[in-house]
């Protein structure tokens, strides 16, 4: 088979590799959709670094190609997402219901072969069967919807409550859709105009802040307080951002930071503490629940994330569209096999 290894930071190389066969326990899958995380754009510029050649990514969707022993239920043809995080279930994070920090984690495209090949094998616990009410387009946004919809319910805000989403990046669109859909009312800040139109497009109503971090402050400070916003989502990912936030933060409200910054931000203990605000992290999806959510989600038509898709390419093309990725203009693209 074919797989598209990341070589060196900005360097992608497609390469026949020996096919995958299922281990005990385990499921082949024949890959036909996947997409193109921000993460996998970190990885190609090298602001993370592998430990050797990998085949990256992890948004994945395909048809079960064979099955391994000890693996029932399951049937050949079957249409199937990946759930790409496999937390080790044994330990003490694991056994109180906070797999999504397990320090045993295996993550496909980090610390083994990902998505973007022709085929891989996973445990069939984390390969989701697709109902045929869901579309194609819809599958392969489940993984990254399952980020939006885990960081929505870290949060104490409810159906008719005001949040605010900080970054239209393609888990900041899916979490503006998802709140807009359970009747949250969505306040949005971008500076991609285009990725703005999308949020306003489905309701959410734009907040522009500019000038140095004092104005920006001031500026989303007054506007949260007015709207009563009880939670902000932080997706841009900055230390910029993050920093912002924690600075306009309204009195008794909480921060879910969802973007992943590596850079230290900055916040004022004093107002944290005598304000009442909350700072809570969201990172990924609790297995099994959040996918099991989403598909139900989706198969209702009550969220329709295949709107964040924004364009389409080839394995063979991967590089270009990394580079594409790496200009932050598409929401999501999307590789065919």
């Amino acid at each position: 088979m074919f797989g598209a290894f990341l070589e060196k930071p900005n360097e992608i190389q497609i390469n026949e590799v020996q096919m995958p066969e299922p281990k005990f326990g385990e499921v082949r899958i024949k890959l036909s959709k996947i997409g193109i995380c921000g993460s996998d754009v970190h990885l190609f510029l090298g602001h993370r670094l592998l430990d050797k050649p990998t085949i990256i990514g992890h948004e994945g969707l395909g048809y079960i190609d064979k099955i391994g022993e000890g693996v029932e239920g399951r049937e050949i043809g079957e249409r199937v997402v990946i759930e790409p995080n496999f937390p080790c279930m044994k330990c003490k994070y694991c056994m109180s219901g906070h797999g999504n920090i397990c320090t045993n984690k295996r993550v496909l495209g980090v610390n083994e072969a990902g998505c973007f090949a022709e085929y891989i094998s996973i445990p069939a616990n984390f390969a989701w069967k697709v109902p045929t009410e869901i579309t194609d387009e819809d599958a392969v946004t489940i993984e990254p919807m399952a980020v939006s919809y885990h960081s929505l319910m870290r949060s104490k805000a409810k159906p008719g409550d005001c949040i605010a989403v900080i970054g239209l990046g393609a888990i900041g669109l899916l979490l503006a859709h998802l709140a807009l859909r359970l009747g949250y009312k969505v306040l949005a800040t971008e500076i991609n105009p285009e990725k703005m139109k999308l949020a306003t497009d489905m309701g959410a109503i734009p907040v522009i802040a500019e000038g140095n971090i004092d104005e920006q402050s001031d500026i989303l400070k007054d506007i949260w307080l007015e709207q009563e916003v009880v939670a902000i989502f932080e997706c841009a990912g900055s230390n910029f951002t993050a920093s912002l936030v924690t600075a306009a933060a309204p009195r008794g409200s909480e921060i879910i930071l969802v973007g992943l910054s590596e850079k230290n931000a900055t916040f004022r203990p004093l107002k944290i503490a005598r304000e009442g605000i909350s700072i809570l992290p969201s990172i990924i999806y609790d297995h099994p629940f959040d996918f099991k959510r989403v598909i139900q989600l989706i198969s209702t038509k009550t969220i329709e994330p295949n709107f964040i898709i924004s364009s389409y390419t080839s394995l063979q093309n991967l590089q270009s569209a990394l580079e594409l990725a790496a200009k932050g203009d598409e929401s999501k693209i999307i590789v065919e096999i």
